[in-house]
């Protein structure tokens, strides 16, 4: 006998609707209301307001001059080129990432994660080290004959990219591998076995299911180099100036709020067109792992798609004459890359970590300068930086920091996760978006409006300041992190205890949390990264007198090369070195229970 609906035991619930649903994702809204759509508005509207009223005076003063513009025009340059090769570099590496399983797997993402979260300031220090005239490369030229003197490898355009492009193609890297994970390696087969030749088979079927994962590195390579300034300022020269170190100017300098407002709008605007433009041909839905969601996006895609497949068919036919006239590739070919996608993989994964290791022998050499090979071994340098209360207060400011950063960020960011993974919510790539805005505005707004914001409210060379700062920024990080572990978690686990009376909270914290205890480690590690390693806040809201580690970094080395500054960034690669370490056995840890 079927039972009636009043006698048939109901399905637990993990939390109560409604409320709870809202108490759940205020902190996460109110924080990105508060300190992010709240000061970035602000300093857009400064540029249009004055004492007077509504002006335009700004950006009269913005288009008047042709330097503006042209700086605007070098950024783009900049910004598409770095993107360009970050993907083209990037790709093999995410391709063999995606085939390898196992330690071998895991090996190759460490030094990819590894790279992605060690300093940018260690990295472009490190590229200066190697590209000087008494540098690492110039010794290597000198020693083979191959040139008679010093070459200037430094403050030009090329130095500029390929800073970027090391600094960018970790984050390319791991967009990719992130679609490239999710495609069923059963079509490319399938393929074969119908008699596809090996270039057609990639050509024709694996490229395009991973087309939005390259489309989705493009995007999120191009937003963040659009908005770069410490490679630039380090490597670059006065023609390579890009147009956050104009806000910079204008802020530090000139405290012109409106004209660094007016130049934040055009930057902003650029962001936003490309977005547009994305969303018209790709679809931001897939961003979140979904396909093409607007009409648009279908119907740009359809209208393109004939010339997509003529360009993708030319492409696997003269991959396709190469194997053929190179027999031995056609072996390789048909085991997806072999031996040319490995050594290109291990070339790309040695220059992302080769540069931080650089430092290393330079923190101990016993000379004064930079200058390559390192004279002899001496701790001197360490011992300056343990004697300087500048370091050791900027050292145990950015850990204070840190750590209210990860906690705070956990706090809020891990019920926003719990409630896109089982909340159950309509639209959650658009709450996602929300979420992800953080990383989508370019930081030099984000900075500069919090500056001004922290300014009058008297929160400019606070601690925390600096910690909420820090939280808008983290919270992203965390909150994907929360919702990949949450989506590998058994949900049945909690069913069975509250199938045994528990109650939801109950289940949380006997159940929930101590199984998940490993990811929130992970995520709280990632945080404290991200606050760590910041310096655009920093730059702004830290104040004068007791700074942060990148704070103090950025003010010395823009001052002098020192060995003391090698020191620093042996201390800083090391102390990420170990924390990667520890968030990715964690990660694994997590993924496994």
């Amino acid at each position: 006998m079927k039972p009636s609906s009043d006698t048939a035991p109901a399905k637990p619930r993990l939390y109560p609707r409604n409320g709870k649903n809202i108490a759940m994702a205020a902190p996460i809204v109110i924080l990105l209301l508060v300190f992010l759509i709240y000061p970035v508005g602000q300093l857009l509207t400064l540029s249009i307001h004055d004492k007077t009223g509504f002006t335009l005076v700004e950006y009269k003063r913005l288009f008047a001059s042709s330097v503006y513009v042209e700086v605007l025009l070098i950024t783009l340059k900049i910004s598409l080129l770095t993107t360009f090769f970050s993907v083209l570099i990037g790709y093999p590496v995410a391709l063999l990432i995606s085939k390898l399983t196992g330690k071998r797997k895991n090996r190759v993402l460490y030094w990819v994660l590894l790279s992605f979260w060690t300093s940018f300031l260690v990295r472009t220090f490190a590229w200066m080290i190697l590209l000087e005239r008494h540098g690492v490369i110039n010794w290597i030229l000198t020693r083979l004959g191959l040139v008679d003197q010093p070459l200037n490898l430094l403050y030009n355009l090329p130095a500029v990219l390929i800073g970027m492009v090391h600094a960018l193609m970790p984050l390319a890297i791991l967009t990719m591998l992130s679609v490239m994970e999710n495609i069923d390696q059963r079509l490319p087969s399938a393929a074969s076995t119908l008699g596809a030749r090996p270039g057609t088979v990639f050509w024709r079927v694996y490229f395009p299911l991973s087309l939005p994962g390259v489309a989705s590195a493009a995007l999120m390579v191009f937003v963040t180099a659009i908005g770069f300034f410490i490679t630039p300022a380090l490597l670059g020269g006065r023609h390579d100036t890009m147009i956050t170190q104009l806000i910079i100017d204008q802020v530090m300098q000139s405290l012109n709020w409106g004209f660094a407002g007016a130049i934040s709008v055009l930057l902003l605007v650029v962001v936003l067109a490309v977005f547009v433009v994305y969303d018209r041909l790709i679809g931001l839905s897939t961003m979140a792992g979904g396909s093409a969601g607007t009409t648009a996006a279908r119907g740009n895609r359809r209208a393109s798609r004939k010339l997509g497949e003529l360009t993708l068919a030319w492409l696997g036919n003269l991959t396709d004459l190469v194997v053929r006239f190179l027999p031995r590739s056609r072996k390789l070919a048909a085991q997806g890359g072999g031996l040319p996608l490995r050594v290109v993989a291990l070339v790309v994964v040695v220059f992302l970590s080769a540069p931080a290791f650089l430092m290393i022998p330079l923190s101990f050499d016993s000379v004064p300068g930079l200058a390559w090979p390192p004279h002899g071994v001496s701790w001197q340098w360490y011992q300056q930086v343990v004697d300087s209360p500048l370091w050791m207060s900027a050292i145990a400011r950015s850990m204070v920091v840190g750590v209210g950063t990860g906690v705070l960020s956990m706090l809020i960011g891990t019920p926003a996760a719990f409630l896109l993974v089982r909340g159950g919510l309509r639209g959650n790539a658009a709450i996602l978006a929300f979420i992800l805005a953080p990383i989508i505005v370019p930081r030099m707004i984000l900075a500069v409006g919090l500056f001004y914001f922290f300014a009058r409210i008297g929160l400019v060379g606070t601690s925390l300041g600096l910690v909420l700062g820090h939280t808008v920024v983290a919270v992203p990080y965390v909150v994907i992190t929360m919702m990949a572990v949450l989506r590998n978690y058994d949900i049945r686990l909690d069913f069975a205890a509250q199938s045994m009376g528990a109650r939801p909270f109950t289940t949380l914290r006997r159940i929930t949390f101590p199984i998940l205890s490993a990811g929130l480690l992970s995520a709280f590690l990632f945080a404290f990264a991200t606050s760590f390693d910041d310096l655009t806040i920093a730059l702004f809201s830290s104040g004068g007198v007791s700074t942060t580690l990148p704070k103090q970094f950025w003010d010395t080395v823009t001052q002098e090369l020192s060995p003391v500054i090698a020191a620093v960034s042996t201390g800083l690669f090391l102390f990420i070195f170990i924390l990667i370490s520890v968030a990715d056995r964690l990660r694994r840890r997590s993924l496994a229970s």
